[in-house]
This record gives structure tokens, sequence and C-alpha cells, in this order.
């Protein structure tokens, strides 16, 4: 089995990955490292990987973009979720008063934005693919630092200049797992919610999760109400409700739903054939096991 993922070595989905490997005790992996998150995503479309990691939301700056409208466009299932703390440090080959370049993801930047602006206002912030290509970049030069993890720090022989750099110390990032839609995966990968018998009827609701993308074509007054009111009327846990822009037009959306249950069972069959009366489009992405620390 190959699981792609946002590379080079030592990035926060690379962490994601052995975090789902040693929880579905998966034999014979590969990793493949992709460049940036759409190739790592679409990787599973094009046969370059049987599972790929991309990462969704941060606890600190919301949803990847780039992750949701690929939801939209592309025939994949969400098999999986993964949460990973995030522990930014600042790494260098130099010490901190040689720094005069910061490399990172933008999200990595973006997290760290306080703490850069209180003790690196005059250096020069660049952004890089990921967190890991940062690291192996701030090895060529000692005046260059980046932001990534401690694992990226002893994959490229950095200095651990400071730790848990972050602006907020619970910093978490959730990461989906996915395959091609309407392909069985090369080895079992679904894990077994704990304590449960693996069959969504005899499991409890917050064993699984279901995401749906929905898009309200004719705006009225009331449609997100009625929708939202099928999960309510049910007593259904929604667990996530983002809007992202249609790119059609301004004030223009479709809404992306995540919520305790999956699809198997009869109370959310019924509530999703009722949601799909009230829209234009309703697109099942997945049902999966909720993660468990």
């Amino acid at each position: 089995m190959i699981i792609g993922v946002l590379g080079p070595e030592g990035s926060y989905s690379e962490k994601a990955a052995q975090t789902w490997i040693l929880k579905h005790r998966l034999d014979s992996v590969g990793i493949q490292y992709f460049s940036d998150i759409e190739d790592a995503f679409l990787a599973v479309v094009q046969g370059k990987s049987d599972i790929s990691i991309v990462p969704i939301e941060n606890s600190i700056e919301g949803s990847v973009g780039v992750t949701l409208d690929l939801l939209l466009e592309n025939g994949v299932e969400i098999v999986g979720e993964i949460v990973v703390k995030i522990e930014h440090c600042l790494l260098s080959k130099g010490g901190p008063e040689k720094i005069k370049v910061i490399l990172s993801h933008p999200q990595g930047l973006a997290q760290c934005r306080h703490f850069l602006k209180k003790y690196f206002p005059e250096a020069e912030l660049r952004s890089t693919g990921s967190t890991s290509h940062a690291a192996r970049l701030a090895g060529e030069f000692e005046e260059m630092a980046a932001i990534a993890s401690p694992e990226a720090a002893e994959c490229y022989r950095l200095k651990v200049l400071l730790p848990n750099i972050q602006d907020r110390k619970e910093n978490y990032t959730r990461f989906i797992a996915l395959r091609a839609a309407g392909k069985s995966p090369a080895e079992q990968v679904l894990c077994v919610p704990d304590g449960e018998t693996g069959k969504p009827e005899n499991s409890s609701h917050s064993a699984f999760k279901t995401s749906i993308i929905v898009y309200l074509e004719k705006d009225r007054p009331g449609a997100l109400y009625e929708i939202l009111g099928a999960f309510a009327k049910n007593k259904i846990n929604l667990t996530r409700i983002e809007s992202r822009p249609s790119k059609k037009e301004l004030g223009d959306y479709y809404f992306y739903i995540d919520f305790e249950g999956h699809t198997g069972d009869v109370l959310i069959e019924e509530t999703l054939k009722d949601i799909k009366s009230k829209t234009d489009t309703l697109k099942i992405v997945g049902s999966y096991p909720a993660f468990k620390a």
C-alpha cells in the first residue's frame, strides 16, 4: 500500500500518516511525498497512491481552502480522520542573532504571527510548500531559520532554537484519509471504533462521522435553516459547518457539513433524503470512524 502525503520527510502530514499506520496496524506500507497539498490529494484520483492523507482544518487558522475545493471537484471518499498536535519550533543551523530569513508553510507563519512580530520584526518571512521543506532549505545557510516540527529538526540536523512558538499552545490540525471513490483499498484500512462492533447500526452515533457538501442554487429565506432543522429534528449533532464560495458569483456558497453518525444508520439515511429534497446538490463525501486519541 502507498500513502500519499505532503512532503518532504519530516512534515506534519507524514506524522499524521504514521499515526494512521500505527492505529490500523498496517504492514508493507510505503509513504510517497508530494510537493503540495493538491498533488498529494490528487494522487489517489490518479492512481499514484492507495490512500492520501491531507490537512483539512487547523484549530488556530481554520479550514484549508484547497482541500475543501478538491473535495467538491473530485470523486474521492473520506475513510478516516487523524488529529495531530502541532508543536512549531524555530529551527536553524546558526544562532538566533544570525537570523535574517524565516521560512515556513503559510499556515505555519500564520500560526506564529504574534511570535514573529514580537521577536523577529525585521526578519524576512518566506512561504514554502511545507514546514519540512522550510527545514530542508534552512539547513543551507546559517542566517535562515524554519518554523517546523521537532521531527524536521532531527531529520535535517538543525538546532531547536525555541520550542512551541505557536501563538496558541493548544494547536491541532485535523487530517483526512482519502481513497478514490468506488474503489476498494489494497488492504483493510478502516479502523473499528474502540469498543464497537464495527457495524454502524450497532454503534453509537459519536463513533462515526459523515461529511457532506450542500449547495442551494436558488437562495430563498430560510433555506439553510430548513437543512439545519432536519438535523435538529432528528437530534443529530453537527460537529462542523463551513461555507465556501462557489466561485460563480459573490455571495454564492457551498456548505460543508460534518455530523455524528453513519450513512448505514436508518435515521441518518432518512435525514439525508429529507435534506436532498431541499437542496440542489447533496454530495456525500464519506462516513468514517471518528478519531480517538
